[in-house]
């Protein structure tokens, strides 16, 4: 089972909401991103929540390659 520290990821008002809750909310809702970086990554790839974002396949992809680059550990 996979976890993850809230506490380190999510905007301090998102933090205590349940997982549907913050699948469900803007990625501004993500530590480190802004209203405007949403505003971008809906424009450029119709990302509009978290999950939109967790399931973006370029993301997707991306992960795939690091995890394939054995120089890295």
């Amino acid at each position: 089972m996979a976890s993850i520290d809230l506490d380190k990821v999510l905007d301090t008002a998102w933090a205590d909401k349940s997982l549907p809750e913050v699948l469900a909310a803007p990625v501004s809702a993500l530590k480190g991103v802004s209203d405007r970086d949403g505003e971008l990554l809906r424009e450029a790839f119709g990302v509009q929540t978290v999950a939109d974002l967790g399931s973006l396949k370029y993301a997707r992809w991306a992960q795939a390659l690091v995890a394939l680059d054995t120089s890295a550990t």
